[in-house]
């Protein structure tokens, strides 16, 4: 009695370690539209959301300029080790701020390189111009990532709209 309990106790502990570290559970995307309607004063809500976008493995704390208009947000990143662009980061970023925080109006993204640090600032005008679509009317994350597809495949005007900043 004593072996077959320890190997169903066995079987049952395989049986669950094994489903936690399903890639089916890994590959999930967390919805960020949990926190659409946010503002720029709620901490939570900005640590949460830049915690779970691009680049979150190296991003490394934020600031929120609350004090006077506009506000913004300051978000800092070691990038040294990173395999992506940072200017991708910076825009695909910037599009899930501006769409999920209501009151943001700048935001400046700040990738430490080991070179050196390269800053990009971008403004709600600026990047829904760039769009030409006011992302406020967004309001499911399958249609922002199709913007984004369709949007980010393109380095040269990538670079015109962060040499704008």
């Amino acid at each position: 009695m004593r072996t077959t309990l320890a190997a169903a106790m066995l079987s049952f502990t395989a049986l669950f370690i094994t489903s936690a570290c399903s890639p089916l559970l890994a590959s999930e995307q967390p919805d960020l539209f949990e926190y659409e309607g946010a503002e720029v004063g709620n901490n939570s809500a900005v640590f949460n959301t830049l915690n779970r976008l691009t680049g979150a493995q190296h991003f490394n704390g934020f600031e929120l300029e609350t004090k006077q208009r506009p506000y913004g947000i300051i978000a800092s990143y070691d990038w040294a080790e990173a395999e992506s662009s940072n200017k991708e980061a910076a825009v695909h970023n910037a599009t899930y701020l501006f769409t999920l925080i209501d009151n943001v109006e700048w935001i400046q993204f700040d990738f430490d390189t080991g070179a050196g640090v390269e800053q990009y600032r971008l403004s709600r005008e600026q990047l829904q111009d760039w769009y030409e679509l006011d992302l406020t009317g967004i309001d499911e994350q399958k249609k922002l990532e199709e913007l984004l597809k369709e949007h980010l495949d393109e380095d040269q005007k990538i670079d015109e709209l962060l040499t704008e900043s």
